[in-house]
């Protein structure tokens, strides 16, 4: 089973692009989208011409904003949103779509803000996140993708020491958060697979950022450790456009 992820900013305007070429060529069993902007039914009307999956989107009260989809070949046995705190249930962040061998959750993670202003609520939120993935393992394992909005080591961003501790997306408290996933059996499948490889997934449109690939990697794939024997593949799309990130895989 192949499944993807991509954070697409913006399934409409996306789909303008080479989105839906590049979908069909890659041919995923799951595509996993997030920060759609989009309502339930636009994005069902964005990816029409995407044959072959049933869509589930999520979106926030907020128009226009954040949204997650699940786009699937396989149906799925269950199918439910949200994490069940009504603090973080507002903004369409999460879609967990439950299959025979384990839980699939697609997500959005909330970005601490230029001014840092939401670095407390992320970590609430963060702590929260595990809480409701480990709810989830004592049934059976979790694969969760998404953006994560976070370089979880220094390999994992182009520029460590001018962004540690000054920018969003890598502050102590962020890598905090993910340490606490990965210190808690939901491992980094990337890492699991491909060692210290340097791979970005998401680079500023300033400065001609992705040219110069000076990137940073804050979309994930984490797997419960049960799952890693079962890990075929986990990779890295850079060649696929239309976004500020770019596609993140595995095959299981």
């Amino acid at each position: 089973m192949k499944i993807l992820s991509f954070n697409v900013t913006g399934i409409r305007a996306i789909t303008k692009k080479d989105f839906i070429p590049d979908m069909k060529n890659i041919n995923a069993d799951i595509i996993c989208l997030q920060e759609t902007k989009a309502s339930v039914d636009q994005v069902k009307q964005a990816v029409t011409e995407l044959n072959g999956y049933t869509v589930y989107a999520n979106e926030a009260e907020r128009k226009g904003y954040s949204g997650t989809a699940i786009l699937t070949k396989e149906t799925p046995l269950n199918v439910t949103y949200d994490m069940g705190v009504e603090e973080h249930d507002k903004e369409g962040r999460i879609i967990c779509a439950e299959y025979t061998e384990f839980f699939l959750i697609t997500v959005y993670v909330p970005n601490s803000g230029s001014e840092l202003l939401r670095l407390d609520y992320r970590q609430s939120w963060d702590q929260q996140f595990l809480t409701y993935l480990k709810g989830l393992e004592k049934t059976k394992p979790v694969v969760v993708c998404g953006d994560f909005n976070v370089a979880h080591k220094a390999i994992d961003l182009a520029r460590p020491k001018q962004n540690y501790n000054k920018a969003a997306g890598y502050m102590q408290e962020e890598i905090d958060g993910m340490e606490a996933f990965t210190s808690n059996g939901i491992l980094d499948s990337f890492r699991v697979k491909n060692g210290d490889e340097i791979k970005y997934s998401w680079w500023s449109y300033r400065g001609g950022a992705r040219e110069k690939n000076v990137g940073w990697r804050i979309d994930y794939f984490l797997i419960s450790e049960i799952l890693t024997s079962k890990l075929k593949d986990a990779f890295i799309l850079n060649e696929i456009h239309g976004s500020d990130h770019c596609p993140v895989g595995i095959e299981i």
